[in-house]
């Protein structure tokens, strides 16, 4: 019984860190067969510009993507709202397992209802863990995407029935992906929250801020959860331009790994103290290995973005601009944002080594 249960433990963590972030070169066969049978039923997302597939479409904001360049690699080369040329990852996690080929947003006008049962996102472009993040930019808090869920599952129940409905809620796979704007418009550049913390008791806050929503979640039936750490945002081409560099700047990378590692630490608590399933995505060295070692992922530009100049330009100062001849060529689309194969890459490194992990 011991080892059953270890097991089964093994498999949903194993899970959880594939559905985090994507496919490419793996088993996917193996993959489904998998996620079958530990019932995985749906992807339900959380966060900001790296997972929000058009829900800012709908607010009073410039923090939006629904206009070319974007989607100029999306089907039908439709700007959907998602701020990179192409699919994110949660789309191709939604291909993985066979579900569908992206993730909808929940404020989508035009979503399919049916296909809410395999998964939504209520992520937000220009949200943190931070309430102020959001709102500097109008956009949706955590706490707004939390009681859009609650709608949601009044619905997928409505949908399914009341059984088969609190099974697929109960299936899911969770992903929470923010924190970048936390620092980079509330703190480093508009100075709001510099006024008030250091930037280490800023960490402080901002975990404590990420506590709640994860036991908000806990409480609302949340049991599979994927937190995806920050990303190298000081080699972004907009802080570079900034600092007028041409190197990743030390400071801001070093507080993404000083944040990440808290993050880490009280993820785990969480999960002990909650008796939740939770994986922690260390975003940060995959993405530094491909800035790094640019060739070994067919870059040859990561130092600026595809649209425009590269250098600053992102969501609406992006629109209707010209763009690079070959986006495989490119890790960032625009300024702040990776292009669909960034994506796609952290997702092959992630599932390569979960799928060699399960096969021993």
């Amino acid at each position: 019984m011991a080892m059953l249960v270890i097991r089964v433990v093994v498999a949903v963590v194993v899970l959880v860190l594939l559905l985090a972030l994507g496919s490419r070169a793996v088993d996917v066969h193996q993959l489904r067969l998998v996620a079958a049978k530990y019932n995985v039923t749906s992807i339900i997302v959380f966060g900001d510009s790296s997972v929000d597939p058009g829900n800012n479409n709908l607010l009073d904001t410039n923090a939006k993507g629904n206009f070319p360049p974007y989607g100029e690699d999306f089907f039908n080369h439709r700007s959907t709202g998602r701020l990179s040329n192409g699919r994110l990852a949660t789309d191709f996690i939604a291909e993985a397992l066979g579900y569908t080929t992206i993730i909808q947003g929940y404020l989508d006008p035009h979503k399919r209802k049916a296909d809410l049962v395999h998964g939504v996102s209520f992520a937000s472009a220009g949200s943190g863990y931070d309430d102020l993040t959001a709102n500097l930019r109008n956009v949706l808090t955590i706490s707004k995407q939390l009681e859009y869920f609650k709608h949601y599952k009044t619905q997928v129940k409505q949908m399914a029935g009341e059984q088969k409905g609190e099974e697929i809620l109960q299936n899911a796979i969770y992903l929470l992906s923010m924190g970048t704007n936390d620092f980079l418009q509330n703190y480093f550049l508009e100075l709001n929250r510099s006024e008030t913390f250091t930037v280490e008791q800023y960490e402080d806050y901002l975990i404590s801020c990420m506590a709640r929503d994860v036991k908000a979640m806990y409480t609302l039936g949340v049991r599979r959860l994927v937190v995806v750490g920050l990303a190298p945002f000081g080699c972004t081409p907009l802080i570079k331009t900034l600092r007028d560099d041409t190197k990743c700047d030390a400071t801001f990378n070093s507080v993404a790994l000083s944040f990440n590692s808290k993050l880490k630490a009280r993820l785990a608590i969480l999960k002990k103290s909650l008796g939740m399933k939770a994986a922690y995505i260390d975003v940060y060295n995959m993405v530094d290995k491909a800035i790094q070692n640019p060739q070994k992922y067919g870059f040859s530009e990561t130092s600026k973005g595809c649209c425009g100049t590269g250098t600053i330009e992102y969501a609406g100062s992006c629109k209707g601009l010209s763009t690079c001849a070959d986006r495989t060529k490119y890790l960032f689309w625009d300024a702040a944002h990776f292009t669909e194969k960034m994506y796609k890459i952290i997702a092959d490194e992630a599932l390569t080594s979960v799928i060699e992990s399960l096969l021993n």
